[in-house]
């Protein structure tokens, strides 16, 4: 997919404004931004840690789109963290990225064009993460297409500040 690649771009040039070392990026498993971010850190050289939701110290299965893609992340990464969350459940999917956040030392975040005034999408993780004091780049290529995979809010870095 073009946005696709676009994305992986875009990330990889933010992911290059990041002090070169010990980066690490942190991402919710599932379709389109976790993987394209994944992909850039890797290809930047940085470690990755996935986060597959969780029900006590056991995986709870993914929606049937998110599968393939947590594969591909699985693959790329040096880490795997358990976290309580229903990932069919939205709001449970924020509080989730919320406890992410607070594990970082920065957060890039993809633009999904949510307002500041939902409960949902990137806007109010950005919101959250400035609110902890967190470096945040927020970015969108030129020239990409919004995809239609469910929203899965923020690709985030766990590197040193910018």
């Amino acid at each position: 997919m073009a946005t696709v690649r676009l994305l992986e771009a875009e990330l990889a040039a933010a992911l290059g404004r990041l002090a070169p070392h010990d980066l690490t990026g942190v991402v919710r498993a599932g379709a389109g931004v976790p993987v394209a971010l994944g992909r850039a850190v890797r290809a930047a050289g940085g470690s990755l840690v996935v986060v597959l939701p969780a029900q006590g110290a056991l995986p709870t299965p993914l929606p049937a789109h998110d599968r393939a893609a947590a594969g591909e992340l699985l693959f790329l990464a040096d880490h795997v963290r358990l976290l309580e969350f229903d990932p069919r459940d939205p709001g449970a999917c924020a509080v989730a990225d919320e406890q992410i956040i607070n594990t970082c030392h920065g957060v890039i975040a993809v633009w999904d064009g949510s307002p500041a005034v939902t409960a949902q999408g990137v806007a109010p993780l950005v919101a959250y993460a400035r609110g902890r004091d967190l470096p945040v780049e927020v970015v969108w290529p030129a020239g990409a297409e919004r995809l239609t995979f469910p929203a899965q809010g923020t690709a985030r870095t766990d590197g040193t500040p910018q």
